[in-house]
């Protein structure tokens, strides 16, 4: 069962972003207020990879920035992969198990401890997604282990919902916990709240926490805390959520594989766009930037990046983004977005 530690308390939240959440004051203007910090120093280097190969296209991206991610590694403690299955039944809307191959290959020479595969799914149990996918046949040549966050340790925080004020929700210790070298392998996919769904995204949202055995539809089983993120039925406060969330839980190092990448109706329902892109980095933004860019949509659009843009926790602007191997402007294409993008972008 899990068990959690009330990591901030309510008075804390309220000290730490600085505001009385009284509703006078829009959450853009708040984000606006509360990204103060400076842009990091020097270029962040990214690495886009086409081929016909989903796992040889993440492998190689990740070897253009091998140094960096050694470096990371070295320290840390723990070696954690989070992967995108979003739901557990529908592979495209889920991170390959190709892609993972890519990742453990590469890995594999230089991480000698037990590596975690660590996920909590919106429908249903991380263990029938992992069955579902064939997570299982990695374990055949790498030292890994399988974990489903919702019967792990939590920690209380808070979001605020449509009225700005704070609501709380259990977040994975697993993926809080400083020691850990985070790596976000999702998807490019467009997003019915969000515009789209890239690395950030998939670590921020996926370290919510539901009831272990939680089910939704009919019969549902159990309760979840992941649409507080949304900040509200309209979706109110979702981008600043997202923003706050991306403080404590980006990644360490984020790869996108874009083999075939999701448009139209995302983050489930889309359909697919034969791609074949891998995108990697050791800068979660400067990677979701290029993604955003591959993907032809309007980076400004992206509310949640952009404040975190304005908050210096990574490297947004294009020209201060060194791209390794292909161009994005050779592969990038227009992703056709979701049905109601007005009204997100309202």
């Amino acid at each position: 069962m899990s068990h959690g530690t009330c990591h901030i308390s309510r008075r804390t939240f309220l000290h730490r972003t600085g505001r009385g959440l009284t509703g006078t004051l829009a959450l853009p203007a708040i984000a606006k207020a509360a990204a103060t910090q400076l842009p990091p120093v020097g270029p962040s280097r990214v690495a886009l990879v086409h081929g016909d190969s989903r796992a040889d296209n993440v492998f190689q991206a990740l070897k253009l920035i091998e140094r960096q991610i050694r470096d990371g590694i070295a320290k840390k403690k723990r070696v954690v992969v989070k992967p995108n299955l979003v739901v557990v039944d529908r592979q495209l809307a889920a991170t390959h198990v190709e892609c993972l191959e890519g990742v453990l290959e590469f890995l594999r020479p230089f991480v000698e401890e037990e590596i975690l595969i660590a996920e909590t799914p919106a429908n249903g149990p991380a263990a029938e997604a992992y069955d579902n996918y064939g997570f299982h046949a990695l374990a055949k040549n790498h030292r890994i282990r399988f974990l489903d966050l919702d019967a792990e340790p939590f920690r209380i925080r808070y979001l605020v919902n449509e009225r700005h004020h704070p609501t709380p929700v259990r977040l994975s210790e697993i993926l809080l916990d400083p020691e850990v070298f985070l790596v976000s392998t999702a998807a490019l996919k467009t997003h019915d709240r969000a515009v789209v769904t890239l690395g950030l995204k998939n670590a921020a949202v996926g370290a919510i926490l539901k009831d272990s055995g939680y089910r939704w539809g009919p019969g549902s089983i159990g309760n979840t805390d992941k649409p507080v993120v949304h900040g509200g039925p309209k979706n109110e406060g979702i981008h600043y959520n997202l923003f706050d969330l991306a403080a404590d839980l980006h990644p360490d190092l984020t790869v996108l594989d874009g083999f075939e990448g999701m448009e139209h109706n995302g983050p489930i329902s889309g359909t697919p766009v034969d791609h074949r892109v891998a995108v990697a980095s050791a800068d979660w933004l400067a990677a979701d930037r290029v993604g955003v860019e591959l993907m032809g949509v309007d980076f400004q659009k992206v509310r949640y990046l952009t404040f975190c843009a304005r908050a210096g926790w990574g490297q947004a602007g294009l020209d201060r983004i060194d791209v390794l191997g292909e161009r994005i402007a050779d592969l990038a294409r227009p992703y056709r977005l979701h049905d109601n993008i007005e009204e997100q972008y309202e």
